[in-house]
């Protein structure tokens, strides 16, 4: 018998776009435009989450690293991605902390080498809220300890067993 997946709670924005007749007279005595706000809530997912997308090659996260990325330590990772692969299995409280622009330290495993994986953790390591729609995950420890090149390509994905990122060198770029 097939042991049943737990069920794990959606993420989602709602954005206010009607403000509130307080928020309108608070605006209206700053002399400032009412600025649109958004939050974040959950929801019940109705179908159970996929855990890994394949139990043999579980990178959910791909990307194609850019020089920027390496220069700095942050690769630029995005709304999607994030949603999707991360914060649907982190608390609320702990997404929102994120959402609101603030960093949250994490745990990177980089299992290139699969003999001997080697854990990151420090402030270096972290996840926030970017520019535009997306989401940055220092990894300036990993950069400093391996040889990068524009056009790498690595995977990622967050282990909902360890509650770390699992990072990986998939293939050398040109």
């Amino acid at each position: 018998m097939e042991t049943p997946k737990p069920l794990v709670a959606k993420k989602t924005f709602y954005y206010h776009f009607i403000p509130t007749k307080a928020e309108e007279e608070a605006a209206k005595a700053r002399n400032v435009p009412y600025q649109v706000t958004r939050t974040l809530f959950e929801i019940n997912d109705i179908s159970p989450p996929q855990l890994l997308a394949d139990p043999n090659y579980p990178w959910l996260i791909r990307k194609v690293v850019s020089n920027s990325e390496i220069m700095t330590g942050k690769l630029v990772l995005s709304h999607n991605d994030i949603f999707d692969h991360v914060f649907r299995y982190w608390a609320l409280e702990t997404c929102n902390h994120v959402v609101m622009g603030h960093k949250y330290l994490v745990i990177l495993v980089d299992f290139t080498d699969e003999k001997s994986p080697k854990r990151y953790q420090s402030e270096h390591t972290f996840l926030e809220r970017g520019v535009n729609e997306t989401y940055i995950l220092g990894w300036l420890d990993i950069v400093r300890n391996r040889l990068f090149n524009t056009g790498d390509e690595i995977g990622l994905f967050w282990d909902v067993r360890s509650g770390v990122f699992h990072f990986k060198m998939l293939r050398r770029g040109g």
